[in-house]
């Protein structure tokens, strides 16, 4: 399996910020531009809530099962290795989301005057840090799946 690349996690971003942007601007000169739901953010923080525990859970069990304490319950590789896909798929997600909400945030900036705009503007700029955070988490839980004889190799995760 290989892992995920930040640049191709930013290059993600970047061109969905773009393409939204550009999209937010056509739709407002042909009505009213979509609302940002207020669920966004907070559905993707409960992403990210869940793999950060994911990942903190493996890596307690993990140390636990390399240090060989008595009675520690190991890991599956199945397991470690759909978590890290789950993580993959998440953090892929999470910056198209983000991009998305991020070009339409900065559209928003050009109207903070009107406060239902400022709101969207608001809840697009959460959306965003909490995409972030998922890519974070799910970087953290392919780190810690990450086999420790692929250290040098860099390319390879259970």
């Amino acid at each position: 399996m290989k892992q995920l690349r930040v640049k191709v996690l930013a290059g993600l971003f970047v061109v969905a910020g773009v393409l939204s942007w550009g999209a937010a601007r056509l739709w407002e000169s042909f009505g009213t531009l979509p609302s940002v739901p207020l669920a966004a953010p907070i559905v993707l923080a409960v992403i990210a809530v869940v793999l950060a525990a994911t990942a903190l859970s493996l890596r307690s069990r993990l140390r636990a099962q390399r240090a060989r304490v008595a009675g520690a319950k190991g890991v599956e590789p199945m397991m470690a290795a759909r978590a890290v896909v789950f993580g993959q798929a998440s953090a892929l997600v999470a910056a198209l989301v983000s991009g998305m909400y991020a070009g339409v945030g900065v559209f928003l900036l050009g109207s903070l005057d009107i406060p239902a705009r400022r709101d969207q503007a608001i809840y697009a700029g959460f959306a965003v840090v909490a995409g972030i955070a998922v890519i974070a988490a799910a970087l953290f839980l392919e780190r810690v799946c990450k086999l420790p004889e692929d250290d040098d190799e860099g390319a390879a995760s259970v």
